[in-house]
């Protein structure tokens, strides 16, 4: 199957991937009487009187917004809010089939961060909880962390932190089968975006003590006197020694490979002069920074992608939809730290020690009890 092509003429034919179905039978007057007009004045009335009844008696506490600009479709790049609907419908589609979550999307027309926070915070009050997605950085940082300070309903990022919860996941079966601590582990990400800064965050909070991040110019140091504004607060979390190079140096007695890059950048020689049991997660899309075949020709011991095509799938579908689906059950006002380590131990928790190997890190996208088992890890961090 030509997926492009059956892509382009699905959506032709259906007109999109979503569609708004009522829950209430509309068939007679006096149904109608009961849906709307008179009888839907007693809803609005009882709302009025006490705020927190829109959570009772409307969509509000199984809705969720899919908020972009359009600046960061996929790998497309900057391609504008209405190129940006089809992604924006696919993530609705996802969060219904995996986790009965209902969700819009939402593609806005500025780049502005100012504008953009206004808007979502005047189209809060529809909905139990905002997924910003595609949102290029370093904007997208300022936008997530603003709206979670001025909204009492869950905004999460699911570029940053779907990500980075899903390779947390991966990474503690990973380790659990080359026999490493995460606490111990040097770990090399390349990619200082939005995922990379996520990643190299929950690593730390994980217990990781020894994380690196490289971008195009190499190592990030604090000492750096070139550092780029958007990573000075980075560059005072990881890189304990201050080392300086490129990313070959970088991968020197390396435990762990994290890509969130470009194709090809890691070599497979490098991985010879990584530490014993190399774990390596090339997620550039859909090329990484190195094919599979040739990480393990080059050493390496685990190996994951984002690609369907591999063993180890890493894949936000594990992530987000039971994220919200724990954090609206729990009526949660903000998504934690705790909360999305939780959802990483759960992922991690889906596999049993027994069935763990090389090839076997990672739950299937559609293996039917992730999304219930990461909602009740969150559901279960808000107590």
């Amino acid at each position: 199957m030509d997926v492009r092509k059956e892509a382009l003429r699905l959506s032709e034919e259906l007109g999109g991937k979503i569609e708004v179905n009522p829950k209430v039978s509309i068939t007679n007057m006096e149904e109608l009487s009961v849906a709307y007009t008179p009888g839907v004045a007693a809803v609005s009335s009882a709302i009025a009187e006490n705020k927190e009844d829109v959570y009772k008696y409307t969509t509000k506490r199984n809705l969720v917004a899919v908020v972009t600009d359009g600046s960061a479709v996929l790998g497309l790049g900057n391609i504008g809010p209405e190129a940006a609907i089809p992604v924006m419908e696919g993530k609705a589609a996802l969060f219904k089939a995996f986790a009965d979550v209902d969700a819009v999307p939402i593609s806005l027309d500025t780049q502005d961060v100012e504008e953009i926070i206004s808007h979502v915070k005047a189209i809060a009050p529809s909905f139990g909880g905002i997924n910003l997605e595609d949102i290029s950085a370093p904007r997208c940082f300022e936008i997530e962390r603003r709206l979670k300070e001025e909204l009492d309903i869950p905004v999460f990022h699911d570029d940053q932190h779907g990500t980075a919860i899903v390779v947390l996941g991966a990474l503690y079966n990973a380790l659990k089968v080359a026999d490493k601590k995460i606490e111990s582990a040097k770990i090399v990400i390349n990619g200082g975006g939005s995922a990379g800064t996520a990643i190299a965050k929950k690593m730390l909070a994980a217990g990781a003590k020894n994380v690196i991040v490289c971008d195009i110019d190499g190592m990030i140091a604090e000492d750096d006197p070139a550092l780029d504004e958007r990573h000075k607060d980075l560059a005072s979390l990881t890189n304990p020694d201050n080392l300086k190079g490129d990313l070959q140096e970088a991968v020197k007695d390396a435990d762990v490979f994290i890509g969130v890059s470009a194709p090809g950048v890691l070599k497979k020689e490098w991985i010879a002069t990584m530490n014993e049991k190399p774990i390596i997660f090339a997620m550039a899309n859909p090329t990484p920074e190195i094919m599979p075949d040739e990480a393990k020709e080059g050493g390496a011991f685990i190996v994951a992608t984002g690609r369907s095509d591999f063993p180890n799938q890493i894949n936000n579908v594990l992530a987000f939809p039971g994220i919200f689906r724990g954090a609206l059950d729990a009526r949660a006002s903000d998504i934690t730290d705790e909360m999305q380590i939780a959802a990483a131990q759960g992922i991690a928790s889906v596999i049993p020690e027994s069935e763990l190997s090389v090839d076997n890190i990672i739950p299937d996208v559609f293996n039917p009890k992730v999304a219930e088992v990461v909602a009740d890890s969150v559901h279960n961090a808000t107590k």
